[in-house]
């Protein structure tokens, strides 16, 4: 009975699609009550009803009860569900062509309004309720129980974020993860297969085990990472992507030193799944939850107190009194009203964690007129794809009811590259936005550069100053920022807010009371043990923060006693020394780590984590390959060169050599003190301990 499969006429189309939708609304309505709502007679219901349920769109079941007339519930169907979402962009592009027409009948002129095809969503309105993907309270409460049964794909953190701005439409006009024609078109030129603006690739990553249990058409269900079913998933496209192409095409170059580039290569899953999902419930957040809003949530928000226009102000960083000045720039350039719109979920390893940003945020935003700024968070997995980025953050924050758009110098991006370039340039966003702007129905307003002038004690654009020699401008780099905090020096008043300093100083002491890694790495026989325990004693000689060694035999006897030597368990076991390291560097003590640690990407992993709450320090122990085996006490590497050990590192495995560790330590010829005290002056150097 679907349009897609056999030639319904547009009254049948419309009546299907008032059916499905009457029937997700009221699923429990009595026959004549649903009837008198569709205007037809009973036995017309009926008829319909019937070839619903034959086509697999909905699904009856009796509802007990002593009235006879209201014997039965309706439920939609997953493909119930993906058909009235189709009918419903059908039936609005068909409206939308009615009204053209009879805009132009009565004007003379063309309306002006896009296509549906080439808009981020069918109501131009910003204001305008958009398309969500959940399911009605008591049709998810049904769905629910089905998708127990289902095949399950437990979700990451990143996918999560996906997930929940796909269910509730900050990813609109996408019902779902990317089929393989979408995808191959966002990764060309930045268009769906329907020719809609679409920057960015957003696809479940799977595992080849999970695939290949999979057959197209079948049904998922998406889990969080507690077990909860989220939504549920037809699998219509399975397919191996070309991630290298991938990278080049939307991050500008296939170089792991781009964050994303290195998560797509060595994190995500190889296989890519597509299809429509169907959202259950939202993914559950204890944190700030006043503070989180769906677009719709927003769009009310903005109705309620009439605001026509709203500039949004993208953030993944503290903000400093630059910030402030920036915004009440742009607010009064657009005369429009400031939505601050921080990123809370997945950001730039290294980014100070969204727990302090929020503090820092909600310490100084009574220093915004309360009538005209509001502030909301938006839980997305950053990209950090630069251009890219910033168109698709614009599409974000249109489908969250805002007209104007702040895009910074270089808007989300990564950093360096490989070679100690920036892999993008400074205005590249900003005309990426700028041509794409008209279409995406949200106007761009250009990040300014501010700056501090002494002599008039206020904040100026750098590019507005004419008397540049004349006067003393002042400006503190993010870099100068943590360089400051870390050695506890003066942050001016004129560069932050008092309040905002008092937040990331409690999030982050000076280095010399913050909790750090020490991670060595090299092959066995090297000395790393020997190095280890020599620096443990040192340091708890010292006193100030409890130190722990984890050696990679004793993590090998108590940690990960069930795991080979496979590359697989390899990469575990260094994953669970990093994992402890971090907790034990979160919580202000000391880990001294002395693993083999073979692979440079685990390693990379591992900084990641311990980054997240203090310092890492990579300490390559660059004793030789024939040094070791001279030193071999246990007679490994006789083995390994007999072929009786496999995949031995060294001999047949390879051992990624660290390009640029924070210290590299000789150990022929040099005592074990001599080497532990090179660790404890890069140490004193790094300000991790006392000079």
């Amino acid at each position: 009975m679907t349009a897609a499969n056999s030639n319904l006429t547009p009254d049948e189309e419309d009546l299907l699609f008032r059916l499905l939708r009457q029937l997700d609304l009221a699923p429990e309505a009595s026959q004549r009550a649903t009837a008198s709502a569709l205007g037809i007679s009973l036995g017309g219901l009926n008829t319909q009803l019937r070839a619903a349920a034959d086509a697999g769109l909905i699904a009856i079941s009796d509802r007990p009860g002593p009235d006879k007339r209201q014997r039965y519930t309706y439920t939609l169907t997953r493909a119930g569900a993906s058909e009235k979402r189709r009918l419903t962009d059908q039936f609005l592009s068909r409206k939308l062509a009615e009204y053209n027409a009879l805009y132009a009948e009565l004007t003379g002129t063309a309306s002006g309004l896009p296509p549906i095809k080439h808009r981020t969503h069918p109501m131009q309105n910003n204001l305008a309720p958009i398309p969500e993907l959940y399911v009605s309270y008591d049709s998810a409460q049904k769905l629910k129980i089905d998708a127990g049964e289902l095949k399950s794909h437990d979700l990451t953190p990143r996918q999560i974020c996906d997930l929940e701005l796909l269910m509730n439409g900050g990813f609109n006009p996408l019902k779902g993860f990317l089929t393989e024609d979408d995808y191959n078109g966002v990764v060309e030129n930045m268009r769906l297969a329907d020719g809609s603006l679409w920057p960015m690739p957003i696809n479940l990553d799977v595992s080849e085990e999970f695939a290949e249990t999979l057959e197209v058409g079948e049904d998922i269900a998406l889990r969080d990472q507690e077990g909860v079913i989220l939504a549920t998933m037809t699998v219509t496209d399975r397919w191996t992507p070309n991630k290298a192409r991938e990278a080049e095409m939307v991050f500008g170059a296939d170089d792991d030193a781009h964050p994303a580039v290195n998560y797509l290569h060595n994190q995500a899953g190889s296989i890519y799944l597509g299809g429509p999902v169907t959202g259950i419930q939202q993914p559950v957040h204890y944190d700030f939850r006043a503070r989180r809003d769906t677009p719709n949530e927003l769009r009310a928000y903005f109705r309620k107190l009439g605001w026509r226009k709203v500039v949004a102000f993208q953030t993944r960083n503290p903000l400093h009194r630059a910030h402030q000045e920036l915004t009440f720039r742009a607010a009064r350039e657009a005369q429009a009203n400031l939505l601050i719109h921080p990123v809370v979920g997945m950001t730039k390893p290294g980014d100070v964690d969204h727990f302090t940003r929020v503090r820092c945020y909600e310490a100084v935003l009574d220093k915004y007129p309360a009538s005209t700024t509001a502030m909301s968070l938006l839980n997305l997995a950053m990209r950090m794809a630069g251009p890219r980025e910033a168109v698709w953050h614009g599409l974000i924050r249109k489908n969250h009811g805002c007209t104007h758009f702040i895009v910074g110098r270089d808007h989300a991006g990564p950093g360096k590259n490989s070679a100690g370039e920036d892999f993008y340039g400074p205005y590249d966003a900003q005309e990426l936005f700028r041509t794409h702007q008209e279409e995406m129905g949200i106007e761009m307003v250009d990040f300014k550069h501010m700056v501090w002038v002494s002599e008039r004690a206020q904040y100026e654009a750098i590019d507005e100053i004419e008397d540049k020699d004349d006067v003393t401008i002042l400006n503190i780099s993010g870099t100068e920022l943590r360089r400051r905090l870390a050695e506890g020096l003066e942050i001016p008043e004129w560069f932050s807010f008092p309040e905002v300093v008092k937040e990331l100083r409690r999030t982050k002491p000076p280095r010399s009371k913050q909790g750090f890694t020490v991670f060595l790495t090299g092959l066995s026989g090297s000395g790393k043990s020997t190095i280890a325990n020599a620096l443990m004693v040192k340091l708890m000689e010292m006193g100030g923060r409890p130190v722990t060694l984890l050696d990679g035999d004793i993590v090998r006897k108590n940690l990960s006693s069930e795991l080979g030597f496979s590359k697989e368990h390899r990469d575990l076991n260094i994953r669970r020394i990093g994992y402890v390291a971090s907790e034990i560097t979160k919580n202000g003590g000391i880990a001294i780590c002395a693993p083999i640690a073979p692979y440079a990407t685990t390693r990379r992993a591992v900084r990641e984590d311990v980054e997240a709450f203090g310092a890492f320090v990579e300490v390559h122990v660059a004793t030789s390959l024939e040094e070791c085996e001279r030193r071999d006490r246990k007679g490994l590497y006789k083995l390994a060169r007999e072929g009786k050990i496999k995949e031995f590192t060294g001999i047949s495995d390879p051992y990624d050599v660290p390009v640029s560790p924070e210290l590299s330590v000789e150990t022929e010829n040099v005592d074990v003190d001599n080497c532990a005290h090179q660790v404890l002056l890069k140490l004193e150097n790094m300000g991790l301990i006392a000079g």
